[in-house]
Formats: C-alpha cells, structure tokens, sequence
C-alpha cells in the first residue's frame, strides 16, 4: 500500500483481481522482482471459507507513504 509502485504492480494487480475490487491501473506495466504474497484461508463458519492475499514484500520495494491513499481517497485504505 505505501509503496511507490502500488499503482503501475503486476503483483498488486493480481491480488486487486482475486479480491474482485477495481484496479488502480488498468495495464500495470512493472514486473516486481521476488514478490512475496501471502494467502490466508479464513473459517467463515458454517463450513464456509475465505481466502485473504496480500503482497507483503518484493525486492523493488520502495517506501512512499500514503501513496494507495492518493489514488483512493474516498476509499478506506484495506486492511
């Protein structure tokens, strides 16, 4: 979420998929290199499940605080 490359990530692009929520850019064009996503499988109860992903780390990551939060600043910021 705070890094720079949020909007342009391939890998961010593909956990805004599985999500099923709108894409901060349509065609991301950067390859992250080693990224890591991190796949939680959720007891919903009721023999139900969910599944949470997350890009937790990638070497090209580089800080820059608030930047979802610029795109999206009528959305909460996900947790």
């Amino acid at each position: 979420m705070d890094c720079h490359w949020v909007d342009r990530c391939q890998a961010y692009h593909a956990v805004e998929r599985q999500h099923g929520v709108a894409h901060l850019c349509a065609a991301p064009d950067m390859v992250p290199r080693q990224p890591r996503i991190h796949v939680q499988v959720i007891d919903l109860g009721e023999a139900a499940v969910g599944v949470e992903w997350d890009v937790r780390a990638c070497d090209d990551f580089q800080a820059d605080p608030g930047r979802w939060q610029r795109f999206c600043p009528d959305r909460a910021v996900p947790s």
